[in-house]
């Protein structure tokens, strides 16, 4: 009886870190960096369009010939949050309409803050015959260690000085 109960516990004790290795967030839990780890489960994120970790946008990155970064945050996301070097900006509400002006031969990845939107983005352009690699939020890039870029707000212009109207000669 000892010797069940005793390989009963060393089972337990070496099942057990397996088991919080497949939770994401758990200790021993895979790390972001590995190129195999997905993006942890979000019940919220419901698009067929892959969402991406940094690893896997590190790698795409590094043949950048091939690739389009689609930014389809609205301006003001851009200065406040930040995002990648190299972007083509088109807000989610014109991207309908500016389909024509993608390239079809480069690979797609759909950038919004928390890639929700940009899922949604990747599922109309992978209906449109494009080719998307996924989505990714740069706030999610950057706690997995990423480094975005901060867009500089242009400085307010100043107002062009308009001369007094000049008075009326009589």
């Amino acid at each position: 009886m000892s010797k069940i109960l005793a390989c009963a516990t060393l089972a337990f004790l070496l099942a057990s870190p397996l088991a919080n290795a497949a939770e994401p967030g758990k200790a021993g839990a895979p790390a972001a960096a590995d190129p195999h780890y997905t993006y942890a489960p979000d019940p919220r994120y419901t698009y067929k369009t892959p969402r991406l970790n940094r690893a896997q946008l590190d790698a795409l990155f590094a043949k950048p010939e091939s690739l389009l970064v689609l930014d389809i945050r609205r301006p003001d996301e851009l200065t406040e949050t930040g995002g990648f070097p190299a972007y083509l900006s088109i807000q989610v509400s014109d991207l309908e309409k500016s389909l024509a002006y993608l390239p079809k031969d480069r690979t797609i990845v759909v950038v919004s803050n928390r890639a929700h939107r940009a899922g949604a983005a990747g599922d109309l352009l992978t209906s449109h015959d494009f080719k998307v690699a996924g989505a990714i939020g740069v706030l999610d890039y950057a706690e997995q260690g990423g480094t975005i870029t901060k867009v500089q707000k242009p400085a307010p212009q100043a107002a062009a000085a308009t001369p007094a109207p000049a008075a009326e000669k009589r």
